[in-house]
């Protein structure tokens, strides 16, 4: 290893942290040094430093320890009689430069409250392009593309390209890739995220282009989020810092690349880095470090070039990814799901009241189609002008072996995203009410309709292979076609709402497992059945059914009921039988109708939480979208970390919002009745079940008796409103 790099790296460590602990002295000077600090809306405290150490900042005082830590890790400095081996000195330097570069963030947190802003994506407009450490919000809704695959890692770059085009060029291989990216830090005053901007690129969360920051101390962002992952759905504990560099290095395929000159605050934080298994590679002429040891295979990778970085970076973390290449002329991936097309981009729509767009999956017979045939019925995107709309019927025919007429509505439901992972096309909705949005950048790369059959066609051969044969697709636009093909879609509907709106638990013998958090959530295990929906939102029973059929040994297993325990606790003999071996132990039962009784384990990934409210008599429910204070005395990212582990804490459980109306909803505890309080977001958007449920169970109009925080947002506030409804919660039996 070059001796120049471990140099750089410990001159790098002593420059930062001194720069630091003056940072600090001067801030103790201004402010009390009880002054509350830390990362907004975030339950981790500081938590690169917490999760290492178990040290928690919450004052400008608790911010000496970790800053005296830092300052005891740095090595002596590297002497030309020195000949020891020089990685034990880097990593301790890296470290202490990472420690260092945390505390400096929280102090700029301190000083500048409105430095970076608390969104998913930027405001371009208002000049606000940093949006800082990711919240618990974030974290949670992002942690399922970690768990389902779907983001396999991130590449965390600092600095600039030489121009946009290179920069673009880039971030777009990796969006492709599907992977995130993570940008802090400038190169001459320059970032990769003002190159993206320059080249017309969308960025913020939703498009996976993450703008921690403009200096490289944004960098221990990415550290952070994914040591926080660690800690809400891994079960590493704080302290145990061999686990947690451990599980990062397993777990989180993450690496660095340098773009500019690597002077020694950028050489600290690439050792720091390297202590996480987390290699970096460079664009310049910087010292390497090639043996093994640490990362997966090389540490530091210096000469690259921008059309081999992308490739490069995966080579040497060690990340397998599959990526089949897919004949359209515009970029394909779930990284483009969050774009969208706003008014100055757009060239033309399907849709959104404005047209009819429907879509309809139908099965066939292996004779009646062609395997890849797409047919565009009427005017293409060719035939349009700027501002035209057009109606549009999608009708995707499947033929195969297995598949099965139940599976309509799951390969229909894919339609969505899919169309969504095209670059530039913006879906929206399903069914009858799709709205689908096409850019002129689009239009100028030469997007046709017919591209929307080559995506599934494509996609549901490579997603649903064991079912599926053949797909043909049939693009309609002429009125009377889409029309016909719009009343036929609604009967469709029509008879499968109703076979899936009376199926009951108690017509099935198989339930179905669901494990796609366990690499974060050890001991969790949903179980899915058709009553109670998984508690992620994303699968119900049918969806679990179709993902055995296609893939048998995935993540959705069959569990046969077995003996019926308690029919109103909900608690099966086959049930705990499962549980107990797929939680290696850790679960010996729960029960699926029960929040206070040994309810279902949750996970990080939950839609909402409930909780009991004793003095209300009730319980009361949180989406992940709203970020204020509930009568639990708990915002949602404190009742997620809480229990978002894989734990069964009675009083508390997750579930979908599609499962707040299903009959068997905490059945065991008085079923929907007891819900007294939910968000006024979640109340409008569900409260036409709300009211239908309510009135099957004898109240009519109960979404009008359900208090949201227009009313209160404690037990005491809302207890006397309740009152004057007459809630039929106050006049049940004691929940506890």
């Amino acid at each position: 290893m070059s001796r120049l790099v471990a140099f750089a790296a410990i001159q790098g460590g002593y420059k930062v942290v001194s720069q630091v602990e003056g940072d600090l002295e001067r801030a103790l000077q201004t402010y009390d040094a009880s002054t509350k600090i830390g990362f907004p809306n975030t339950a981790y405290y500081l938590p690169v430093i917490y999760s290492l150490t178990g040290m928690k900042c919450e004052t400008l005082e608790d911010l000496k320890k970790p800053m005296e830590f830092a300052r005891g890790l740095l090595p002596p400095h590297i002497k030309g009689s020195n000949h020891l081996p020089y990685l034990g000195p880097l990593l301790d330097a890296g470290m202490a430069g990472i420690f260092a570069y945390e505390i400096k963030e929280a102090l700029r947190i301190l000083r500048e409250p409105d430095f970076y802003l608390d969104a998913e994506d930027p405001d371009i407009d208002a000049g606000k392009l940093w949006v800082g450490p990711a919240s618990d919000i974030i974290l949670r809704k992002r942690g399922v593309e970690f768990v389902d695959g779907s983001a396999p890692g991130f590449a965390a770059i600092v600095g600039a390209a030489p121009n946009a085009e290179i920069a673009k060029m880039i971030v777009e291989d990796y969006q492709k890739k599907n992977l995130y990216i993570f940008c802090a830090a400038n190169h001459n005053g320059k970032t990769v995220i003002e190159q993206c901007l320059q080249a017309g690129m969308q960025i913020g969360w939703n498009t996976r282009i993450v703008p921690f920051g403009p200096d490289i101390s944004s960098a221990v962002f990415a550290l952070g989020f994914a040591n926080r992952a660690a800690m809400a759905f891994g079960g590493v504990q704080p302290g145990d810092y061999r686990k947690m560099l451990m599980y990062n290095k397993n777990r989180i395929f993450a690496f660095v690349n340098a773009l500019g000159d690597v002077g020694t605050e950028w050489a600290v934080a690439a050792a720091g880095c390297v202590n996480w298994g987390f290699p970096t590679l460079a664009d310049t002429d910087i010292p390497e470090i090639l043996p093994t040891g640490i990362c997966t295979y090389e540490h530091v990778v210096a000469n690259v070039p921008h059309d081999e970085i992308c490739q490069k970076s995966v080579e040497v973390r060690g990340l397998k990814i599959n990526v089949t290449e897919i004949d359209i002329p515009l970029a394909f991936g779930p990284a483009f799901e969050g774009e969208r097309v706003r008014g100055g981009d757009l060239f033309g729509q399907m849709g959104g009241g404005k047209t009819q767009c429907t879509e309809l999956v139908n099965m066939a017979e292996m004779g009646e189609i062609e395997d890849g045939k797409v047919t565009v019925v009427g005017p293409d995107i060719k035939d349009m002008k700027e501002g035209d709309t057009l109606p549009l019927g999608i009708f995707v025919q499947i033929a195969g072996r297995e598949f099965q007429s139940d599976f309509e509505p799951i390969m229909e439901r894919q339609i969505h995203h899919l169309v969504n992972y095209i670059q530039g096309i913006m879906h929206i909705g399903q069914r009858d009410i799709s709205w689908i949005r096409i850019s002129k950048a689009a239009v100028e790369k030469g997007f046709s309709l017919k591209d929307i059959g080559v995506v599934l066609h494509a996609k549901f051969h490579q997603d649903f292979q064991k079912i599926v044969d053949k797909v043909q697709v049939t693009l309609f636009t002429n009125k009377e076609d889409v029309d016909k093909m719009t009343t036929k879609a609604r009967a469709e509907y029509k008879v499968r709402d109703e076979r899936v709106d009376k199926m009951t638990d108690e017509d099935v013998e198989l339930f179905y497992s669901c494990s796609l958090c366990q690499s974060f959530a050890p001991s969790h295990v949903c179980t899915v059945s058709p009553e109670r929906t998984g508690l992620c939102g994303a699968y119900n029973w049918m969806d679990c059914k179709a993902s055995y059929e296609i893939n048998p040994t995935g993540p959705n297993q069959p569990i046969p009921k077995g003996k019926l325990l308690d029919p109103v606790l909900g608690r099966f003999e086959g049930v705990d039988e499962f549980i107990k071996s797929a939680s290696k132990g850790a679960i010996d039962t729960y029960n699926l109708y029960s929040m206070v009784q040994a309810p279902m384990t949750t996970c990080g990934c939950c839609e909402c939480i409930a909780a009991m409210l004793p003095g209300c008599n009730g319980i009361m429910t949180v989406g992940r979208d709203y970020t204020g204070e509930t009568p639990s005395g708990m915002k949602f990212t404190t009742l997620a970390g809480v229990m978002g582990g894989g734990a069964s804490s009675p009083g508390f459980v997750g579930h979908s919002k599609f499962n707040i109306t299903q009959k068997k909803f905490i059945l065991g505890d008085g079923g929907l009745l007891r819900m007294v309080w939910m968000p006024k977001i979640v109340k409008d958007e569900i409260r036409d079940r709300l009211n239908k449920r309510g009135a099957e169970m004898g109240v009519e109009n109960f979404a009008d008796m359900i208090a949201d925080e227009t009313v209160g947002i404690t037990e005491d506030e809302i207890l006397p409103w309740l009152k004057e409804k007459g809630h039929p919660a106050l006049s049940m039996p004691s929940i506890i």
